[in-house]
């Protein structure tokens, strides 16, 4: 690079940064981590997170401090799957129930697994797998797989097609749909499959290429998720009770081997439409739907992590749901950006695929 060049970058990147900062700090909470792929708050001060190679440990957010726990059985940490993501129920209290997905090897392959443990010291005791999904293939893409509770306790929990893109629209199978749950990983009396036969009655929504992002929208009462496209098409939806979500029939995507739309078209009768298209993809890591007080202005938006074009993608939306606006944070970290939450004061916390943990806090 000429020396020119050079320099202007430094600057435009100073200047990228410092322009945030204005009105936001930026800070680094901990590095030298695996690839951080969930987080979640244990603690007002204390942050599990979970590798994907298969280790799990606990920050402090103040400090740095790292410790890491035991607990964790073993995982399919090839290609995309690994130890994945962890969540909390909304009533949560110390000691209790904590949920996690993973690439559960079965016979050399690998199938989305939901479980719940409960944190004691230094270790994940009472592991129980919930739900081993029929999605196991030995093919390491697609796992998906983000964890979101409602306001009532059900949770969620997202699966790849697992690479085989018909497993998108056949109810046989988990791959390519979002599940829902009681805590104790019975099926909901009112899931909309439970009474159709042939089709398991875990699915909650289907026709989903690899969703990696799930947030629950409490004052409006309506999950969110993000998934990825093709060569384009990454979306954001607006999940609903037994939704086609058009995939592979359907998609904004190209084939990665030549210019040519995936499937029929974008529309087809019976099947949803996103409320948002990203064309070229952003690789989505994660999805936070905000609703802190530490920044008024961003209240009720969605924000998308993403790998591919490194940044934060803020989302405005409309009363319906509907995506309005985005604006594009912190493209000069020119960070792979995954796993995103927010404590209780409002602070909004994300990890990159780099092993490091940020905050962004008011000024």
């Amino acid at each position: 690079m000429k020396r020119s060049n050079y320099f202007s970058f430094f600057f435009l990147f100073l200047f990228s940064i410092g322009a945030f900062a204005n009105n936001d700090q930026l800070r680094e909470i901990a590095s030298g981590l695996g690839v951080p792929w969930g987080m979640v708050f244990v603690a007002p001060d204390e942050i599990l997170f979970t590798e994907r190679q298969g280790r799990a440990g606990i920050v402090n957010i103040h400090s740095g401090q790292v410790r890491y726990i035991s607990g964790i059985p073993p995982v399919i940490a090839s290609g995309q799957g690994g130890l994945m993501d962890v969540a909390k129920a909304p009533d949560y209290k110390p000691g209790d129930w904590l949920y996690l997905t993973y690439s559960k090897p079965l016979d050399g392959q690998g199938s989305t697994t939901l479980a719940r443990a409960r944190l004691d010291g230094h270790a994940l005791k009472n592991w129980q797998d919930l739900l081993v999904t029929r999605s196991r293939s030995k093919a390491n893409v697609h796992y998906g797989s983000r964890i979101a509770f409602d306001d009532k306790g059900y949770i969620y929990f997202s699966i790849g097609d697992r690479g085989h893109r018909p497993n998108a629209q056949d109810l046989t199978t988990h791959a390519g749909s979002i599940i829902r749950l009681n805590r104790d990983g019975s099926v909901p009396t009112d899931n909309p499959f439970v009474d159709l036969h042939n089709a398991l009655p875990e699915i909650w929504s289907y026709g989903h290429r690899n969703p990696q992002g799930l947030a629950w929208d409490s004052e409006n009462k309506r999950l969110f998720s993000i998934e990825h496209g093709p060569r384009g098409g990454d979306e954001i939806n607006l999940i609903q009770r037994g939704g086609n979500y058009g995939w592979p029939i359907i998609s904004y995507g190209k084939e990665y081997w030549g210019p040519f739309a995936v499937g029929e078209g974008t529309h087809k009768k019976g099947m949803e439409q996103p409320i948002k298209v990203y064309t070229p993809s952003i690789a989505p890591g994660g999805l936070l739907y905000y609703t802190g007080d530490a920044f008024e202005d961003w209240q009720d938006d969605l924000f998308a992590s993403a790998l591919k074009l490194r940044h934060i993608n803020r989302i405005t939306l409309d009363s319906q749901g509907h995506a309005i606006a985005e604006e594009r944070l912190f493209e000069a970290l020119n960070e792979r950006i995954r796993a995103i939450i927010q404590s209780q004061e409002g602070w909004i916390f994300f990890s990159t695929d780099s092993g490091r943990i940020y905050v962004i806090t008011p000024k």
